[in-house]
């Protein structure tokens, strides 16, 4: 295992420069660049620029250059830990991430685990009572979740939120908190926030892996070694706990690889809606006004994400399940 993760992690430095030069070509690929979009907002607002001050622009951000030039100036700043400036922002790219990716990754940790509290127990009650009532009802409601978008589900709650309560629900802080240095009372204040995100952004996924899990465990309770460990005088529990279970969960393990920048990434509408301080908005912009070193660390940051989700998907799974070896 040592040697098989020793590999893994040295191949990720080629595969990771590969994917860096893509990204920043899939950025560079749209015609025009950060000026030429500048130049366009400022006319849709009934102003105009001249074509000195382009010029000047594209020549202090270097968009004047080749294009290998600038990749070069891009990669060779991250692998020193500067991703650049951003040009919209006014920002160092390493300021602006940071402070998104802190909070993305919470909100995407919570609702992985909101995701898994849910579809676990209900996917295994489905298979283990199937064609029960409670089976029937969990299905409609897998099916609902499924169903229905994730902002439309943002927007009822928040009405809910508003029309009974008078609780503004979106966002991850208040107005007060929402600049405000950390504290317990930020924390807190974060902590009353966050669940409603989770719950949204947990749903749709719930609602898949409750099918998953279900499905799995029904094909693994009918297996020849559920019958000889029956036999041998285990209990239900024990036995759903020992062997089906644990073979039924390798979806759940193996979703890691994807689940965390689908969340960060596949969450934008609902993060423009709830009007969240996460990533997935911060990215849209980026790409949106071309952007470049801005966008080009967002995507680098995914990928980068799902190589060690990936990993550790495939270090648990051979943990979890004795069938799969390296051999």
């Amino acid at each position: 295992m040592s040697r098989f993760i020793l590999r893994r992690l040295l191949g990720m430095v080629p595969f990771m420069a590969l994917v860096s030069i893509t990204c920043f070509g899939l950025i560079k690929l749209p015609p025009g660049d950060f000026a030429t979009n500048y130049a366009a907002s400022l006319a849709a607002g009934g102003e105009t620029v001249s074509q000195a001050t382009l010029l000047s622009m594209r020549e202090q951000y270097g968009l004047d250059r080749p294009f290998l030039v600038q990749y070069w100036r891009w990669i060779d700043g991250v692998a020193h830990g500067n991703f650049g400036y951003s040009f919209q922002w006014q920002q160092p790219v390493s300021t602006l991430i940071w402070g998104r990716m802190g909070l993305t990754l919470l909100l995407s940790l919570a609702a992985l685990l909101f995701t898994w509290a849910i579809a676990f127990p209900i996917g295994v009650y489905s298979a283990v009572h199937k064609y029960s009532v409670f089976d029937y009802v969990f299905t409609f409601l897998g099916m609902l979740g499924l169903a229905v978008p994730g902002f439309l589900l943002g927007l009822v709650l928040m009405y809910i939120g508003i029309a009974y309560f008078g609780e503004d629900l979106g966002g991850l802080f208040s107005h007060h908190y929402l600049n405000a240095p950390w504290s317990l009372g930020r924390v807190a204040d974060l902590l009353r926030h966050i669940w409603v995100p989770m719950v949204i952004l947990g749903t749709s996924g719930a609602a898949s892996l409750i099918r998953v899990m279900r499905a799995n465990l029904l094909d693994q309770l009918h297996q020849p070694y559920v019958e000889t460990a029956r036999a041998k005088g285990l209990s239900e529990f024990t036995l759903l706990l020992r062997y089906p279970i644990r073979i039924a969960l390798n979806p759940f393990v193996s979703t890691l690889g994807w689940v965390l920048p689908n969340l960060v990434s596949g969450s934008v509408i609902i993060s423009i809606v709830l009007n969240l301080q996460t990533a997935g908005p911060l990215l849209l912009q980026a790409l949106l006004s071309q952007d470049q070193y801005l966008a080009g660390a967002f995507l680098l940051l995914l990928c980068l994400l799902t190589v060690i989700g990936t990993l550790v998907s495939d270090i648990l799974l051979a943990l979890l399940d004795p069938r799969i070896r390296m051999q």
